[in-house]
């Protein structure tokens, strides 16, 4: 199994010079001592898959599909209605990114089983758990350990996984976005576990599904997407920047502030964070234009929320995708949801080293293209995001 020491040894040497950081014996127990012993379990387990499973040897990954787009533009609502056509996709649910060896996968499957023979006390106290840990934060975002969620977060057992960013500030430190732009040594080593990984899960899910993913920082990914999985269909999905970007920064703040981090300590990654917002924007539609026979869609999210079968069924016609009776009626039954699901959560650009007019200016072109409403003329206000997206 793949580690990447040198994003680790990055970590380390932050947390190391953290001097006035409460938490920074704790964290260095947890790389020091937790980490090392974690990633020898699973890289044990990911060995093992071969031996115990040898259909893993075959399992292929076929016209996988991948959703990318800025943060907050809506993809997590586009996986969550793709993921419930039937059968016909496979997924990471939240709990199996913690483990990414099939073996492990199998057993607590297992385990699963036992439980709910005995009247399911372990689930009981998993869902007490599930709320606590996570129901605060569900108006932002809808998280749970059964929900279908981003698969990039399977490769934190390899060191390569966004959460790093999330509980430490240091997106200045190591870059886990900019993929396309990696040696390409490095950039197969990822993507090579990133398929290993992927490969476990069609099988634990029968193995004859198509792989569905969703992730937005994937959006620097396109490129070696396209070269590990050549026969990919690729989602973007699109949202009006003066509203995905300093939403998105707002929920990184928070999340940094939940921790104790000041914002002179977070100021730098929220820099590099809105250099990543603007080619976020851009990256994926640059690839896609150098590789016009790849299966692709540009999805709005005003579309997608006000009217989301007949989004989900433009996606289906552009990737060459059928529409069961099944999955049509649930569409019909979801779309009145959608259409009235409400959030809170507020966020004003003002907060932040940005302005409309800036974002205006360099995305200038997609505001034309997309027809969205121009803000640098107005005041900046407290925005309220009204989907949850």
């Amino acid at each position: 199994m793949y580690f990447d020491f040198t994003y680790y040894a990055r970590v380390l040497r932050h947390v190391w010079c953290l001097k006035n950081w409460p938490g920074r014996s704790r964290m260095l127990r947890k790389l020091l001592l937790w980490l090392p012993l974690q990633s020898l379990f699973h890289s044990l387990c990911f060995l093992l898959d071969y031996l115990f499973f040898p259909r893993l040897w075959r399992q292929r990954v076929d016209r996988p599909v991948f959703i990318v787009g800025h943060a907050r533009s809506g993809t997590t609502l586009c996986h969550r209605l793709l993921a419930a056509d039937g059968d016909h996709f496979s997924y990471f649910l939240y709990w199996e990114l913690l483990f990414p060896s099939l073996l492990q996968k199998k057993l607590i499957r297992a385990l699963a089983k036992l439980d709910h023979a005995l009247g399911q006390p372990c689930k009981r106290r998993l869902k007490k758990w599930d709320d606590k840990t996570f129901g605060k934060f569900r108006h932002i975002h809808n998280m749970s350990l059964w929900n279908a969620e981003e698969d990039q977060f399977v490769m934190q057992a390899a060191f390569v996984t966004q959460q790093w960013a999330v509980d430490i500030p240091l997106m200045d430190k190591i870059d886990l976005y900019h993929v396309d732009n990696m040696s390409t040594k490095k950039r197969r080593r990822w993507m090579h576990h990133y398929r290993e990984c992927v490969k476990r899960q069609l099988l634990l899910n029968g193995g004859n599904r198509t792989h569905l993913s969703k992730n937005p920082l994937m959006c620097g990914w396109v490129a070696a997407i396209i070269e590990t999985f050549p026969d990919a269909r690729i989602v973007v999905m699109m949202r009006n920047p003066n509203d995905c970007i300093p939403s998105t920064l707002k929920l990184l703040e928070l999340s940094w502030q939940g921790k104790g981090w000041k914002p002179s300590q977070y100021a730098s990654s929220l820099r590099v964070m809105t250099d990543i917002a603007f080619d976020s924007m851009r990256h994926p539609s640059e690839v896609l234009n150098k590789h016009p026979d790849t299966p692709h869609v540009f999805i709005d999210y005003r579309q997608i929320t006000a009217e989301p079968r007949q989004a989900i069924y433009r996606l289906y016609e552009a990737l060459a995708m059928p529409v069961s009776a099944d999955f049509d009626a649930w569409l019909l039954h979801q779309e009145d949801k959608e259409r009235s699901h409400k959030s809170h959560f507020e966020y004003t650009i003002n907060d932040y080293e940005l302005s409309h007019r800036e974002i205006e200016s360099k995305l200038g072109d997609l505001f034309d293209e997309y027809q969205w409403p121009r803000l640098s003329g107005e005041n900046p206000s407290q925005t309220m995001e009204t989907i949850n997206g």
